[in-house]
C-alpha cells in the first residue's frame, strides 16, 4: 500500500512522495509508483506519526483504572484512534495490589490478542503509583499508598510479563527510594518523578540513577519557591529531564503556566499525554474536584451532577456521548498549538517522537522512517484529523 501527499513529516522533514507500507512496517518514501500500485491520494493534507500517549487510565467507552480488563482496554483502543492517538501505555493507578495484579494480567492478555484491526496498541504499562506521597496524592486513593517495594515491583513484573512495564511514576524522597530507583533503571523502567514532596536536593541526588522526567508537571508535587525550589523547580532547572504535560483543558495547568514550562524546556523536553479515565465508567459515587463534578454511576448510564445542580444522564457506551467529557488528544494538541504556537515539527515532538524515545521504543515508534511500524495520522492545515493508519490498517474514525 502507498500513501501519498506532497507534505510527508518525517525527521529530515517534509517529503513529497508516495509512503509505501508492507505487512505494518514503513519501507520507504519513493517518488513514483508503478500504474497499477494501491495509492491513497492525500495530495496536500499533512501526513505525520501517530500519537503517543504514554499517561493514559481509560477514554470514551473504556476505562483501565474503573474497569481494568481486556474489553475496556479494547474499547479504549477502538475510540483512541479517533483522537489520533495510534499507540499507548495502559497506565494503572494507586489501588489495592489484587487490583492492581488484576489489571496487569487483563493488560497482558490484551496485549498478546491486540491486532490493528482492533485499532490503538498497548505498548505496555505506565504505574501511577502505589509508590506515591500521601501528602500529593491528588485523586489517588491515599489507603494504597506504599513505600517503594522491589518485591513488589518484581510481583509486577512477573505478571505483566517481561518488559511490558515501561513506565513507573514515584514520590523519589520516600524510604527505600534509592535502591528501588537503580532496581528499576536495570531493568528498563523508565522513573517519572510525580505525587510527591521531594525537594529539590532529591531530584538532584537521585537523577542520575534513574530520573527520566516528571509525571502531570506541576499538579501533583511541591511547588517552586526561590528558596525553596521543590519539584516543579528542579523540572525547570535540569535541562536533561523531560516534562510530561496532561491535558491542555486550561482546569490543571493554565496555559500561562504550560507556556513557561515550554520556554524553558522547549519541545525537546515536553511530551504531551491526556491523563484521561474514562469518567463515564466511575464504579462508585466520584466527586471530581476541579470540574466541580459528581459521578454516579447507573447501570449502563452515568449521572452527573454539576455543582449548580444541574443534572445529566450519559449512556457510557455511547462514544458520542461520552467523548466530550474529557479533552481528545487531538484537542488538546489544538489547544497547544495556539498557546504556543508550536510548528508540526514541535507537535511532533512531544507526541511521537519525545514518548517513544522516553520509554524507549523509537526503534520502532515515533517518527515516519524506514523499518518503523506503519503509525500514521493524517491531518488538515487546522489539526482535524482525516484518516488514521496503526500498521498500514486503516481505522474507523467515524
Amino acid at each position: 500500500m502507498y500513501i501519498y501527499s506532497e507534505n510527508i513529516y518525517t525527521p529530515k522533514g517534509f517529503q513529497d512522495g508516495y509512503l509505501k507500507i508492507e505487512n505494518g512496517i514503513i519501507e520507504g518514501i519513493y517518488s513514483e509508483v508503478d500504474s497499477d500500485a494501491e495509492v491513497l491520494d492525500y495530495s496536500q493534507n499533512i501526513i505525520l506519526p501517530g500519537f503517543i500517549d504514554i499517561h493514559l487510565h481509560g477514554w470514551a467507552t473504556g476505562s483501565f483504572t474503573h474497569g481494568g480488563d481486556v474489553e475496556s482496554l479494547r474499547n479504549m483502543s477502538k475510540d483512541l484512534v479517533k483522537s489520533g492517538v495510534t499507540s499507548y501505555l495502559a497506565t494503572t493507578g494507586t489501588d489495592s495490589l489484587d487490583f492492581i495484579k488484576f489489571q496487569l494480567s487483563e493488560a497482558k492478555k490484551a496485549m498478546d490478542s491486540w491486532e490493528p484491526s482492533l485499532g490503538a496498541e498497548i505498548i505496555g504499562i505506565h504505574l501511577e503509583g502505589p509508590f506515591i506521597n500521601k501528602e500529593y496524592k491528588g485523586m489517588q486513593k491515599e489507603e494504597h499508598v506504599l513505600n517503594p517495594s522491589i518485591d513488589i515491583l518484581k510481583s509486577f513484573m512477573e505478571i505483566a510479563g517481561k518488559d511490558n512495564i515501561r513506565l513507573l511514576t514515584m514520590a523519589p524522597e520516600l524510604p527505600g527510594s534509592e535502591e528501588f530507583i537503580k532496581f528499576a533503571n536495570k531493568e528498563n523502567i523508565q522513573i517519572s518523578v510525580g505525587h510527591t514532596a521531594a525537594e529539590f536536593e532529591d531530584i538532584e541526588r537521585l537523577k542520575d540513577l534513574g530520573l527520566g522526567g516528571f509525571t502531570h508537571t506541576y499538579s501533583g508535587m511541591r511547588g517552586f519557591h526561590h528558596r525553596r525550589l521543590g519539584v516543579v523547580g528542579a523540572a525547570m532547572y535540569f535541562e536533561d529531564m523531560y516534562c510530561e504535560f496532561a491535558k491542555q483543558t486550561g482546569q490543571t495547568v493554565k496555559p500561562e503556566a504550560f507556556a513557561i514550562m515550554y520556554r524553558l524546556k522547549g519541545p525537546d523536553k515536553i511530551i504531551l499525554t491526556t491523563d484521561c479515565v474514562g469518567l463515564a465508567h466511575v464504579s462508585h459515587e466520584f466527586y471530581h474536584y476541579i470540574r466541580k463534578q459528581t459521578f454516579i454511576p447507573d447501570g449502563d448510564y452515568v449521572k452527573i451532577i454539576n455543582d449548580d445542580g444541574t443534572e445529566e444522564l450519559i449512556d457510557k457506551k455511547d462514544y458520542e456521548k461520552v467523548k466530550d467529557l474529557e479533552l481528545s488528544y487531538i484537542d488538546s494538541v489544538k489547544n497547544v498549538v495556539k498557546t504556543v504556537k508550536a510548528s508540526i515539527s514541535d507537535v511532533v515532538k512531544m507526541t511521537a517522537e519525545n514518548p517513544a524515545k522516553y520509554i524507549g521504543l523509537y526503534d520502532r515508534k515515533g517518527s515516519i522512517e524506514e523499518g518503523k511500524d506503519g503509525d500514521i495520522i493524517v491531518v488538515d492545515d487546522d489539526w482535524n484529523l482525516v484518516d488514521v493508519f496503526v500498521k498500514g490498517v486503516k481505522q474507523d474514525i467515524n
